[in-house]
């Protein structure tokens, strides 16, 4: 094999191997800012930080919608995430339900 068929092959074998690495779901109510910089596309470590920060002053989070609301995080960054975003806990799952409830009185 020449050099060009060697560096060919190597880099279909990394691009068949990406999904293999692909992150596992992030619980945006529970995870620190490294694991949410690190599991998140598109969010650092500043925007992670922002996350925790908000959900420990207004509480967990009811729906990956809600991550719009935090500073630096718009509509587009939630999207391109939603696969990745899982709620988890007693508490989010309080929450979910009343802000259904609220809705629902509307």
């Amino acid at each position: 094999m020449n050099f060009k068929s060697i560096l060919a092959s190597l880099a279909l074998s990394l691009a068949l191997a990406l999904p293999a690495f692909a992150s596992e779901p992030v619980d945006i109510n529970t995870a620190d800012a490294t694991t949410l910089a690190e599991g998140l596309n598109g969010i650092g470590l500043s925007k992670a930080e922002a996350i925790v920060a908000s959900r420990t002053e207004n509480g967990p989070f009811a729906s990956a919608d809600d991550l719009a609301n935090v500073k630096g995080i718009g509509v587009k960054t939630v999207e391109r995430n939603r696969d990745m975003i899982v709620l988890g806990g007693p508490k989010a799952r309080v929450a979910a339900a009343r802000k259904t409830k609220a809705d629902d009185a509307e």
